[in-house]
């Protein structure tokens, strides 16, 4: 199973029965496992990734209707809220600030069928342009650890280019999601003004 596939290639793989959404959650969370000790691009894991998945499979084998994301797993910068889990902007300050509401992008996330597979890592409070200045420890660059990933959405760059998830969601006011798609190579995207909430 090649999780560096793309996320087209992916639904086409979950519509054709290549592979269960939980077969290729759990190989996401492998690699997580292996991997990110030295990269660093994870804060959090989600604990609910595999029950998750489960209910996308079982909406799929009974011939319900799926989202468009058909389960693919996508981590979120740890600065966007989810009800009920933490967020900390990579500050000790929100270390144990549990999230009262669910931003919008993830409400919508969720009602097309993505896994949120865990929160990534970044700058603190997103200000900072390689990842180094996380109070949790820095982020490594996944084609050369001795090197930023670039930042504030270092971690969303490094998942992705690591293969521990098909996409991430980010934050950008300066760069910030595509100076770490430069410094990871992968594709980068700052929507228009206002279209995330």
């Amino acid at each position: 199973m090649d999780l560096g596939i793309s996320a087209l290639n992916y639904i086409n793989s979950i519509k054709n029965g290549e592979f269960t959404v939980e077969e290729f959650t759990l190989k996401s969370l492998e690699r997580i496992s292996q991997v990110d000790e030295k990269l660093h691009a994870f804060l959090r894991v989600n604990d609910l990734a595999i029950k998750n998945a489960r209910e996308i499979d079982t909406k799929i084998k009974s011939n319900q209707n799926v989202g468009k994301c058909y389960g693919m797993p996508i981590s979120v910068k740890d600065n966007i809220c989810i009800e009920g889990s933490k967020t900390t902007c990579a500050s000790k300050v929100l270390e144990n600030f549990i999230a009262p509401y669910t931003s919008t992008v993830i409400s919508k996330l969720n009602s097309e069928d993505a896994i949120i597979i865990g929160k990534t890592n970044l700058d603190e409070f997103a200000m900072g342009l390689s990842t180094e200045f996380s109070a949790y420890g820095p982020s490594r660059n996944p084609w050369n650890t001795d090197y930023v990933p670039g930042g504030s959405s270092g971690g969303s760059g490094v998942s992705v280019s690591a293969n521990e998830c098909i996409a991430s969601l980010g934050s950008d006011t300066g760069g910030s999601i595509r100076n770490p798609a430069s410094f990871c190579s992968v594709v980068g995207l700052k929507p228009t003004y206002g279209l995330v909430s």
